[in-house]
């Protein structure tokens, strides 16, 4: 007996320095690509941001007077988006894939599988350093619903990447300023802790859908682990990568629509809050280009109201990102996102009527 319980003792002690040792290659892993993709870039935005008050031009470069989608709108806004986000994206679905092949199964369950508010939370807080777009945080949300982590905590580190970006959060205050910023962290953070939370109870009963492949990382799994995050790679590309091109170029083409220019008359009327909310909830963007979005459109007499439904709506989420993600969450917690998306949209458009 005493001689089995030392055996036992012994596996788990090995066990846990082996987890230990792949829970930090994967830290190693991220922080040196956050690094060079994310952190350092941003420092440099941040002090063109306290200095020129801008940083950059709106991503919508719509010729003038065009009213109509057109091929040539939706391959220009493509070439602009990806030159923006390419960086990130890969890192994205390198982490995704490592998130799947690399982390101990059990550790993520102890600390992201419950259903509970403190799992949700958890997975809220680890996204603030990730700082990246829906659509480039969707591999590793996807990673994680792979390995089997609760839809709160799945959807708490997906939507808090864009939603409470500190570095956006930065820029926002001074090149808008403090209270869109104000305004960006209260919702932002009732998007992602609190309907996050609130979506697990549209997974109870109901089976997850995951990427159609068999699990990979079961301990039963034995082969080697490049075998491993190769295979994962392999699944991420092609169920991933399609729909998110075909995605991007059209709503590049239709961005004339989604976004007409109005005048002052119209611009800051509920109706007109409604409209945003709901294109900023479908459209997409890289990191932080919601900020000379804004500033292009209430230079050109777009309210507050309506700029505000943009400042949640446009990071938040995307028709890219959704399609994404959409085989890795319950049909129902989706569209409970979704909905959730624009009716919080719409209050924080209200909200800036009276206080922008």
């Amino acid at each position: 007996m005493n001689h089995s319980s030392d055996d036992r003792m012994a596996l788990d002690h090995t066990i846990r320095k082996r987890n230990i040792w792949l829970i930090t290659v994967f830290i190693i892993i991220a922080a040196t690509g956050l690094t060079y993709v994310k952190w350092w870039p941003y420092y440099d935005k941040a002090l063109k941001a306290i200095v020129e008050h801008s940083i950059g031009s709106s991503i919508l470069g719509m010729e003038p007077g065009s009213t109509t989608p057109s091929w040539q709108a939706a391959w220009n806004y493509a070439v602009i988006y990806f030159k923006s986000v390419w960086k990130a994206a890969l890192l994205g679905i390198l982490l995704g894939t490592l998130v799947q092949s690399l982390l101990p199964s059990q550790w993520l369950l102890r600390v992201l599988g419950k259903t509970t508010f403190g799992s949700t939370a958890i997975g809220g807080i680890a996204s603030i350093p990730g700082m990246m777009c829906s659509c480039c945080a969707a591999p590793l949300a996807i990673g994680l619903r792979k390995k089997k982590v609760s839809v709160g905590s799945a959807l708490a580190f997906w939507i808090g990447n864009p939603t409470l970006n500190p570095a956006t959060l930065v820029f926002m205050t001074f090149v808008l300023s403090w209270k869109f910023t104000l305004l960006r962290l209260i919702f932002g953070i009732i998007l992602t802790f609190g309907i996050s939370y609130l979506a697990n109870r549209f997974a109870k009963g109901a089976k997850s859908i995951e990427l159609d492949e068999p699990e990979l990382t079961e301990p039963s799994d034995e082969r080697p682990l490049w075998k491993r995050w190769l295979s994962s790679m392999g699944v991420m590309l092609i169920r991933v990568v399609p729909a998110y091109l075909i995605a991007v170029l059209l709503l590049g083409a239709l961005q004339v629509w989604m976004f007409p220019h109005i005048g002052a008359a119209a611009g800051n009327t509920l109706l007109t809050v409604i409209f945003f909310s709901v294109m900023g909830m479908l459209f997409v963007i890289p990191t932080a280009a919601e900020i000379p979005i804004i500033q292009a459109f209430t230079a050109a007499g777009l309210g507050a109201g309506p700029a505000a439904a943009l400042l949640l709506t446009l990071p938040a989420i995307s028709l890219p990102s959704l399609l994404m993600v959409r085989r890795s969450f319950p049909s129902k917690a989706l569209w409970f996102v979704v909905a959730s998306v624009i009716l919080l949209g719409i209050a924080c458009g209200i909200t800036g009527m009276f206080i922008l």
